[in-house]
């Protein structure tokens, strides 16, 4: 049976550093190595530390990385360093070797000869390029080595970038194929895209080529590059940073390379001409304005006269820098009024105006690229659309985002303007099939230009997909804020779809609904959603505005009945009579942190940001959290242990709290106490409703039995006086203000249980009722207003 229980990453870089970073949180020993240091002095020569320089600079990025390249820092600890002269013969014990070194076939040509000599027999040997042929690589090498020989393109940055491109050589085993496309899914949590030996693969491909496409028609329909962005970002499904911000992101100058890789390799694409840059971007990359690693390429920041930053944007004419105007478009005003996405897209291309034009000819021509790449790069629209879905951060792929505008009055449009669109689309629609993708049953399915057929869409049976079960009438209960969905064998999923996923009345309601609805027709509940992108939101926390108005309307009956129905949903999720299972992922904060902290057990997303953020705006935990989060640290004593000192838990508990800490990771959730051992954490977030799902049937098959509640412990009066202590120091040292230290006290009684001696045993109400209290005694201070009303303004908390 095939395992890999020690990996090799060669090139410690950005994206090797990122590799080996994402091996080590996935629980695997890697080797990474780079070259010796060709300046070495005469008396470095043989100073082990000097010849692992590079190397170690390498590592020792990977902890100062921001955002962090490591899901929690000691998963450093599984990376081993050397070098490629002195080291080298490690690669024996290796079962996967990854190849991250510098995208030169020459020099990769070498190091794979080297690997060959030294690997053992059956280890994988992959290559990280994006571009260069695997045959020109292995040219020269046997055929055990062609057999165990493939490309694994990651993308950057590799832990939080979803897409893995598999490439096979001519020669490679399928078996080889199948086993490391199932260890990305599952193990390193990737979406698994099955790519052609083709340059630039599938993601790049039809990603710059739509990138340097909206380039050239920019400068043909006179439009500015704020215009472009505002276009071609989430009015069409696509990032924030749409099309010129995302350039700066990746840099200027890697995009002119794989466009030069594109237009040499290419000598037959019909949109080859697109890869050549336009003249002004070619002057930036050479005159170093190469995006945010420069300090300034398309966009940049500057200070301004007051010392607010000012957005500035390149004049392509000039390359000056000039402010930034908001574009307005009559297409994207009446795409605001949209509800939904493809309401939003259509609003765009099909518009009357200068904008709609300029988007409508780039999404065609997209469209048409995309589908004229099949079979050249990938064998069905299923690879490509996902490749830009989790390389690019594409809500839709190209053949999702056809469907969404109409296909047929798409095609009609595109035949009008004299756009040549690709057989086997006409075909499609001459056979009376109006869409890409249809669902049956609760099954998705894509149109096989192929076959000329739908062929079911090819998932893992972990990945449990919400959309068809919905579009077959599976929602058992729905409202406006959210849905309860039948996952199958009496486990139901109760779906959040508000703005963030915030709480509010009518979704606090619905769980109650959800819950009373499971146990009368279920065996257990999931709490999930799958909205949003990367990295989403489970949920950001309460309604802040509808908390807001109605504190100023002075309707506190209405804020407490709210507060102790989120309070009896933790409850009732913990002391019910079928277990509760959270699956969280993204942004967990606030009330949506406490519905985790209620449920039994928590399945997670590694990408996990959860914390109790109320202090932010002058509140406190208060549907739960400040007794489920003790609870969590009190439960981590084994039962019999009744003489220790609880501040030593109380304290770092009240800490995650009044420094409204945010976990960067699932890992780093679990080192805060938000997941205790129980709790689970999943690598791929296209499993993570499946795997709560079978959580619940876990726990209902070892015969599920609600805990039996009982008072709990609190550290009482001594933490208070603890903190009281600390506050003194900080207030004198200004690490917070007045405020914050007022806050923290108030907490601090909630979480010691009030005045009562330390050790005291209380029942779970009592904190409860404390949490209510200190909330609504809040919502009443001034400066608790102050830091609402600059929540809601800017998106940030105010230190007043």
């Amino acid at each position: 049976m095939r395992k890999i229980n020690q990996a090799a990453v060669i090139g410690s870089g950005a994206m090797g550093g990122g590799i080996a970073a994402l091996l080590a949180d996935a629980g695997i020993q890697t080797l990474l190595l780079d070259i010796v240091p060709f300046d070495l002095k005469a008396e470095e020569k043989s100073d082990p530390k000097a010849r692992n320089k590079i190397v170690k600079t390498g590592l020792d990025n990977l902890l100062a990385a921001k955002p962090p390249v490591l899901m929690h820092p000691r998963d450093i600890e599984r990376i081993t360093i050397g070098n490629l002269e002195d080291d080298f013969d490690k690669l024996a014990a290796c079962d996967w070797i990854i190849e991250v070194v510098v995208e030169n076939l020459k020099i990769k040509r070498a190091l794979l000869k080297r690997i060959e000599a030294v690997k053992k027999p059956g280890a994988i040997v992959s290559t990280n390029t994006s571009g260069i042929p695997l045959a020109a690589m292995t040219k020269g090498l046997g055929k055990a080595f062609k057999q165990h020989f493939l490309g694994t393109h990651f993308f950057n940055p590799v832990r939080y970038m979803h897409l893995l491109e598999i490439i096979p050589g001519k020669e490679t085993r399928a078996e080889v194929l199948q086993f490391i496309s199932n260890f990305g899914e599952h193990r390193l949590g990737k979406g698994i895209v099955r790519a052609k030996d083709t340059p630039n693969f599938v993601g790049n491909r039809i990603g710059v080529q739509g990138v340097t496409s909206a380039f050239h028609l920019m400068a043909e329909e006179g439009l500015t590059i704020p215009e472009a962005d505002a276009l071609l970002g989430p009015v069409l499904g696509r990032p924030k940073t749409a099309t010129f911000k995302t350039a700066d992101l990746v840099g200027l100058d890697v995009l002119g390379h794989v466009c030069q890789n594109a237009y040499a390799l290419l000598p037959d694409d019909e949109a080859r001409a697109s890869f050549s840059l336009p003249e002004f971007i070619q002057k930036m990359i050479a005159q170093k304005m190469l995006g945010n690693k420069t300090g300034g390429g398309f966009y940049k920041t500057e200070k301004g006269p007051d010392g607010r930053k000012i957005a500035l944007v390149v004049n392509p004419n000039t390359l000056i820098y000039e402010a930034v105007e908001k574009p307005e478009f009559p297409c994207l005003l009446a795409a605001k009024k949209a509800a939904l996405l493809a309401d939003k897209i259509k609003a765009v291309v099909y518009g009357g105006d200068k904008g709609a034009r300029f988007a409508w000819r780039v999404l065609a021509g997209s469209l048409i690229y995309a589908a004229r790449r099949i079979p050249e790069i990938a064998g069905t629209i299923v690879e490509i659309d996902n490749a830009m879905k989790w390389g690019y951060n594409f809500m839709l792929g190209p053949f999702e985002a056809w469907d969404a505008i109409g296909v047929a009055a798409s095609v009609r449009k595109m035949e009008k303007e004299g756009l040549a669109v690709p057989d086997t689309v006409k075909q499609m629609l001459a056979g009376g099939n109006e869409t890409f993708y249809k669902t049956e049953n609760g099954v998705m399915f894509y149109f096989d230009f192929a076959s000329g057929a739908y062929k079911k869409v090819p998932a893992a049976k972990e990945a449990l997909s919400l959309f068809p079960l919905k579009a077959a009438g599976k929602t058992a209960r729905s409202c406006a804020s959210a849905s309860l969905i039948d996952l199958g064998d009496g486990v139901f999923c109760c779906e959040f779809h508000t703005k963030m996923n915030a709480l509010n009345g009518e979704l606090i309601e619905f769980m109650h609904d959800a819950l009373d609805y499971t146990e009368e027709n279920g065996v257990g509940l999931v709490i999930g959603n799958q909205a949003g992108g990367t990295p989403g939101a489970f949920s950001a926390g309460a309604d802040l505005m509808t908390l807001a108005m109605a504190a100023l309307a002075g309707k506190f009956a209405d804020i407490t009945h709210m507060i102790r129905r989120l309070q009896n949903i933790a409850q009732r999720s913990r002391y019910g009579a079928f277990p509760v299972v959270a699956a969280p992922y993204g942004m967990a904060l606030g009330g949506g942190c406490e519905v985790c902290l209620g449920a039994d057990r928590i399945v997670a997303h590694t990408e996990l940001y959860m914390g109790l953020v109320e202090i932010g705006v002058g509140l406190i935990p208060a549907g739960g959290g400040c007794l489920n989060l003790w609870k969590k640290y009190y439960h981590s004593l084994p039962e019999k242990v009744t003489d220790t000192d609880l501040t030593k838990f109380a304290v770092p508990a009240l800490m995650q709290i009044t420094t409204a800490t945010v976990s960067t990771s699932a890992a780093d959730a679990r080192a805060n106490g938000f997941l205790g051992p129980t709790d689970r954490i999943v690598f791929n977030r296209d499993h993570l409703i499946g795997e709560a799902k079978k959580e619940v049937l876990r726990m209902v098959s070892d015969g599920y039995a609600p805990p039996i509640k009982r008072p709990i412990r609190v550290a009482g009066e001594a933490i208070q006086g603890m903190v009281n202590v600390q506050l003194f120091d900080m207030l004198r040292a200004g690490f917070v203000t007045e405020y914050d230290a007022f806050l923290a006290r108030r907490i601090a009684y909630v979480i010691g249980g009030g005045n009562v001696r330390s050790g005291s045993e209380i029942h779970e109400d009592v904190i409860l009722k404390l949490e209510e209290e200190a909330f609504l005694d809040f919502l009443k201070e001034t400066r608790t207003h102050q830091r609402i009303e600059h929540m809601l303004k800017t998106g940030k908390s105010l230190r007043n």
